[in-house]
């Protein structure tokens, strides 16, 4: 027989008994959209932490208060109020590795204007912050040098703040109250959009550093600052960078050898790594979970193959005997048994792509369809099928043709 011969008998063979072949095949579907599914979440996950190590950038170190207490017991981090403008200054003075150096405070505000109101994320920085976290001006302008260290009443709006107190205007030149103190708008931001895990990063406001820890922030310390952001010079220097603020503030706070620091020093690019590397393992475990539904599918077929083999000795008795040879049978069943797969793997990919979709709507979570996985998962599912499928087209082809005539 022809190869078109074989491939038509096979599939007419699958077409007689529909039901069957679709039961069959269901193992093979559910195991390949399982794996594209897990894969594509993983990669997404992956790609949602590499976003956001860009957008605040892998050169980025980030200085915080350590914790406090009360009767012995933590307060959280940050608490503590040990970290000051002059520390700040002194770290972008002292330190050859840094590019930049943002302290800032913040807090969540009620912003209004005329009827309109709106509650954000307000933020006191200095010029340099902008540089450090990425941040454009759209319209308008940012802070001038005066107005940040005498705290100039001023703002500049994030894009989601400016849409919804002045819907079609320009709020440059306009005053808002927020927490009932006038700030003049004197620019806005371009919009960042969403983050990787679904934050509005718009939904915010600028503020001289000076003028929000005298008017919007109420803190014992006038000085205090929150954070400070720091931008070293190239990703190879951080580690340095880090060890000499630590140095340079253990030094500034009088810190005795031994004694535990106030402050807590990030490193953005390790923080993110792992939970990359994380993420990546999980995903990786996930897919090795979901490719055991292959070979459950793989055996199922196997099962359905070797009842196919029985039902149809006859047959394969009849064939033999008009001259059909041992390899048109195997070649036959084999064929079956990979049809089944590579037809179940092509439903199981369109259902992985859905359910991958679907999945990350619900969840608002990154999605990355790698068509690595795609073809991988494809491969592997004709691979499955032909090994499960070769015993018993073996077994078929190894039938005597008498006593395969003889039964019943």
């Amino acid at each position: 027989m022809s190869g078109i011969d074989l491939v038509l008998a096979a599939l007419q063979s699958l077409r007689a008994n529909i039901m069957r072949s679709i039961l069959t095949a269901l193992g093979m579907i559910i195991g390949v959209a399982a794996v594209i599914t897990m894969v594509a979440i993983g990669a997404g996950a992956q790609a949602g932490i590499q976003s956001v190590i860009d957008s605040i950038g892998a050169n980025m170190l980030i200085v915080s208060p350590a914790s406090s207490r009360s009767r012995g017991a933590a307060q959280g981090a940050g608490t503590r109020q040990s970290l000051t403008w002059a520390d700040a200054n002194s770290i972008g003075a002292q330190i050859q590795g840094v590019e930049a150096v943002a302290p800032s405070v913040r807090k969540t505000v009620q912003i209004i204007f005329g009827n309109a109101n709106w509650r954000a994320t307000a933020e006191g920085v200095t010029q340099e912050y902008f540089t450090a976290r990425g941040w454009e001006i759209g319209t308008g302008r940012g802070f001038e040098e005066f107005e940040v260290t005498g705290g100039g009443k001023v703002a500049v709006l994030g894009a989601t703040v400016a849409e919804n107190l002045f819907p079609g205007q320009s709020p440059v030149g306009e005053v808002v109250r927020i927490d009932r103190v006038p700030f003049e708008v004197v620019g806005t931001l371009k919009a960042k959009g969403q983050s990787s895990f679904g934050q509005d990063q718009d939904d915010v406001l600028f503020v001289p550093l000076k003028a929000a820890q005298q008017r919007l922030v109420g803190q014992s310390t006038p000085d205090a600052v929150q954070t400070i952001y720091v931008l070293a010079k190239t990703p190879a220097l951080v580690s340095v960078v880090e060890r000499e603020i630590e140095e340079m503030l253990r030094d500034r706070h009088g810190i005795a050898p031994g004694d535990s620091d106030d402050f807590r020093i990030r490193n953005i690019s390790e923080i993110f790594e792992a939970r990359a590397e994380s993420s990546r393992v999980m995903a990786l475990l996930l897919a090795a979970v979901a490719s055991v539904s292959l070979l459950v599918g793989g055996i199922g077929i196997m099962n359905i193959m070797l009842v196919s083999v029985t039902e149809r000795t006859r047959e394969i008795g009849v064939r033999m005997a008009v001259g059909a040879r041992r390899r048109d049978v195997l070649a036959q069943f084999l064929i079956e048994a990979l049809a089944l797969s590579l037809i179940g793997g092509a439903i199981g990919i369109a259902l992985g792509v859905v359910s991958s979709q679907i999945t990350a709507g619900l969840a608002d979570w990154p999605l990355r369809l790698d068509s690595s996985a795609i073809v991988l998962a494809f491969g592997f599912s004709a691979a499955v099928g032909i090994f499960f499928g070769y015993y018993p087209a073996r077994k078929a082809a190894r039938l005597d043709p008498i006593e395969a005539l003889r039964y019943e």
